[in-house]
């Protein structure tokens, strides 16, 4: 087995309203009144107060826009060019600054062995690895690789891969970074699912320092992962690129799609490893929409206790895909300090449709 160490998360300085938003999307969307009122309908009932974004123009006077032009229609809309611009200039300042956060008092950054990065919103070569590598001076021999576009999963993909490492090297000390720039890739859409995207997404990155068994301290013992994929609902949740940047489908059908998966998925996760309902004292529940959230807590008979931690992450940030679950983990953590609870659940979805699950338990000193 392997264990969780300890998280760091980290947000860009510019905290949106999502009202703010509201109205930059409304002046970029060639909408008719019938749709303005029902995309105002749709972030006043989304559960989100503030989102965080590299880009500073939402709720700014147009005078001072920096990313968007300054121009009424909002054209010419930024190019994939510029939003990879945009993305390889803060992410990975954002990155090591949620780095530094998760090994500060456990790890110096030259005895970190493997790293792992996770994004689906900014691709290059030199990627996020190696710019984080120049970035933290971390040791040239280290193993790395990437994840790229799972999406809102990813993250629970890339402990998997960190698990895999720690049982197989106990001098492993793994670095999980996820790492996403949602907010550069807003469209002038006109539909529900286009909508839905500006609607929801943020920017955030989390770190996870991951070890094998054995290392002292507090921490999470990961017990086992199980996911699968619901092809019925391939087309429900996409993310493809284009020459404006990276479109995001995000149909109204996924909340409806995971709940009536959820309850077994949920049950075969927990069988195969030696778990049940009952010995869950905590619920890591990606927090991807109100709606999804809505659709998972009924399904599993949770209360607002069981999903506040969800809930918080989702109303003070959004969704950032990746990065999401871990903030969520990390709250989860701070409540626990360590003590020997019950297991944590840990849940998110993806693009596929892809189901994601861990279950982790409480290590004392």
């Amino acid at each position: 087995m392997s264990k969780i160490v300890s998280i760091g998360t980290a947000v860009p300085p510019f905290r949106h309203r999502q009202e703010d938003i509201l109205q930059f999307m409304q002046q970029a969307c060639p909408l008719s009144d019938t749709d303005r009122r029902k995309m105002r309908f749709l972030y006043h009932s989304s559960g989100i107060v503030t989102r965080h974004s590299v880009i500073p123009d939402y709720g700014q006077p147009l005078s001072e826009w920096t990313f968007y032009p300054r121009t009424a229609d909002l054209r010419p809309f930024p190019s994939l060019e510029a939003r990879m611009e945009w993305f390889n200039r803060y992410a990975v300042p954002l990155s090591a600054d949620a780095v530094r956060r998760s090994i500060d008092g456990h790890i110096r950054v030259d005895q970190i062995t493997h790293l792992i990065t996770v994004s689906c919103t900014g691709l290059s070569a030199p990627g996020l690895d190696l710019l984080l590598m120049d970035e933290l001076d971390l040791p040239n021999d280290i193993f790395r690789t990437s994840v790229n576009f799972m999406g809102c999963y990813a993250a629970i993909h890339a402990m998997k891969m960190g698990d895999m490492i720690c049982r197989t090297d106990k001098d492993a000390r793994v670095l999980i970074v996820c790492t996403e720039l949602c907010t550069l890739h807003f469209q002038q859409g006109t539909s529900i699912d286009e909508m839905s995207s500006g609607l929801l997404f943020a920017d955030g990155s989390a770190a996870l320092l991951m070890v094998p068994d054995g290392y002292g301290g507090q921490g999470l013992q990961l017990k086992g992962f199980y996911g699968e994929v619901v092809p019925r609902g391939k087309k429900d949740m996409a993310w493809e690129l284009s020459s404006t940047g990276f479109l995001m489908t995000l149909s109204g059908y996924v909340p409806g799609l995971i709940g009536e998966d959820i309850g077994s998925l949920v049950d075969r996760a927990l069988k195969k490893n030696d778990s049940s309902r009952q010995q869950v004292s905590h619920w890591c529940v990606h927090p991807g929409g109100k709606k999804i959230l809505e659709a998972v807590g009924k399904n599993l008979q949770l209360n607002d206790t069981d999903l506040s931690f969800s809930q918080k992450i989702l109303q003070e940030y959004g969704n950032m895909s990746s990065p999401t679950i871990l903030f969520v983990l990390e709250k989860i953590m701070k409540q626990i300090h360590g003590r020997a609870e019950g297991d944590i659940f840990g849940l998110a979805f993806g693009p596929g449709l892809t189901m994601e699950t861990f279950l982790a338990t409480p290590v004392a000193e």
